[in-house]
């Protein structure tokens, strides 16, 4: 039986952090990733955005390891030539009543410390982007956009230059945890039984089901997992705006925004729709062509002159969620030894946005809960 440090599952933009941060400290590290190429869930599935850290609540995971990672990320991405550009984004208030809205999400993001962001009358907003309208709007300078699968591919180098390799087509059936370490079984064309000092589950939508595999985790730390499907439209025509539109957030989601491809390509997206599924290979990308109907009315909200059969179905991605609809949002979950008390092993649940921002981060955090 091979024998090795430190195994990834999973290699997302989260998971290929991870293990890259385990190899530069010198261990071993091997990514087993279930599917034929690096990045193909949730990682390449999002928005690619680089968050500033505005909403998510002052202390959380969330808002600690966003603006840690986006500050970390940025250099980072200048270092390694991954594309990317700090464009900045406006948080608008389409109506009075969503003034105060905004006002708390200027608060908070003063709360986690995020610098650049500044107050703009619906004038002031309208002098950046004619098109825009709106009561009042947040200018965050320091939010931007990357090239997500840029990314992954460089973190990935790192993993290799530090003697680490990713492994495709090797799913991770069973774990048994043991004293000094887990014995993985491990399915495929060829399949082959591991054992490792240290498991990291950096599955993203498959995490829970991961979890569940694992002999010796008590299941009652195992959250149960939700699915929310969030679907993008593309513009079919050239945008008239340079920075990101986002409008005040709602229930399950940032609302239907506004981003921009590192072409200058708009899309129009996520919208949110649970989804009733048993399991995350039960899941449909397909974008419904009809529910294009009331993105147009959300969007016009801030910019009402969207023209009709311009939007046209892009793709669609998957929030591993922890809380079903009408819920309060949930915090990512990074549960090491301590909460579990299993030795050597860290399950990452709920890592949805501003994952991808907070990659490096939440590597360094991981590593730090398992003592290496």
């Amino acid at each position: 039986m091979e024998r090795i440090d430190a195994v990834v599952v999973g290699a997302g933009a989260v998971g290929l952090a991870v293990a890259r941060e385990l190899a530069l400290r010198g261990r071993e590290t091997i990514v087993l990733e279930a599917g034929p190429g690096i990045g193909n869930g949730t990682s390449s599935r999002n928005s690619e955005v680089i968050h500033a850290g505005l909403y998510d609540a002052p202390g959380s995971l969330k808002a600690t390891l966003c603006v840690a990672g986006r500050e970390a990320l940025y250099p980072y991405c200048e270092s390694r030539g991954v594309g990317h550009r700090r464009c900045g984004k406006l948080v608008v208030a389409a109506t009075p009543a969503q003034v105060e809205t905004l006002k708390a999400i200027a608060a908070r993001a003063t709360a986690n410390g995020v610098r650049g962001v500044r107050w703009l009358s619906g004038a002031e907003a309208r002098e950046l982007e004619p098109a825009l309208r709106g009561e009042a709007a947040l200018l965050s300078s320091v939010t931007g956009i990357i090239d997500s699968h840029a990314l992954m591919l460089a973190y990935q180098g790192d993993l290799e230059n530090a003697g680490g390799a990713v492994v495709l087509r090797a799913p991770v059936e069973s774990a048994v945890a043991s004293d000094g370490g887990f014995v993985l079984h491990v399915g495929g064309a060829a399949p082959d039984e591991l054992h490792t000092a240290v498991l990291v589950n950096a599955a993203g939508l498959h995490a829970p089901t991961l979890a569940r595999a694992i002999a010796g985790l008590d299941p009652a730390s195992i959250p149960q997992p939700w699915f929310a499907k969030g679907n993008y439209f593309a513009l079919a025509r050239r945008s008239p705006f340079t920075h990101l539109i986002y409008p005040v957030p709602e229930p399950g989601g940032l609302g239907v925004h506004l981003t921009l491809d590192l072409a200058g390509q708009a899309r129009f997206g996520p919208d949110v729709e649970w989804l009733d599924v048993a399991s995350p290979d039960a899941i449909d990308y397909a974008v419904d062509p009809s529910r294009a109907a009331p993105f147009y009315a959300a969007v016009r909200r801030y910019w009402p002159g969207l023209e009709d059969d311009t939007l046209v179905p892009a793709y669609s991605g998957v929030r591993p969620k922890l809380q079903g609809p009408g819920a309060a949002p949930s915090d990512f979950v990074l549960q090491g030894p301590a909460a579990h008390g299993v030795g050597g092993l860290v399950n990452l649940y709920g890592i949805e946005s501003p994952g991808l921002t907070a990659s490096l981060a939440i590597a360094a955090d991981v590593v730090r809960r398992l003592g290496v």
